[in-house]
């Protein structure tokens, strides 16, 4: 069973930063990109970073390119994925998850998801 949790949220500035952890098991291979998505109230769940299988390709979401990074760290059984999130603003205040893709390049198909991390940036 996959089992993705993630860690780090919380209450930060504006202008502040955070860093976000992800750690995924429960699979013996792993060649699937992994991302990070938020869901503000009110608002529909949009991707913020997707790292490829390789770790070779990143992507970002207008909102947050220049401010975040997705890092990924691949062990036997394990995958950690990080996103180092800078410059926080208002804006970026939202419930953060975790997500396996089913294709190793891209993340607009989720296979699994993490429960969220709450992330709150006060003005």
């Amino acid at each position: 069973q996959v089992t993705l949790v993630e860690s780090g949220g919380g209450l930060v500035q504006s202008g502040g930063s955070l860093r976000l952890s992800c750690t995924a098991s429960g699979y013996t291979t792993d060649y699937n990109a992994m991302g990070w998505f938020r869901q503000a109230p009110g608002k529909e769940r949009e991707e913020v970073a997707c790292i490829s299988a390789t770790g070779g390709i990143t992507h970002y979401s207008d909102s947050v390119k220049g401010r975040f990074t997705i890092s990924r760290d691949d062990r036997r059984n394990t995958v950690t994925v990080g996103l180092q999130m800078s410059s926080l603003k208002p804006d970026d205040t939202a419930s953060y998850y975790c997500a396996r893709a089913r294709d190793p390049r891209r993340c607009d198909e989720v296979a699994y998801w993490g429960p969220g991390t709450q992330v709150t940036v006060s003005s």
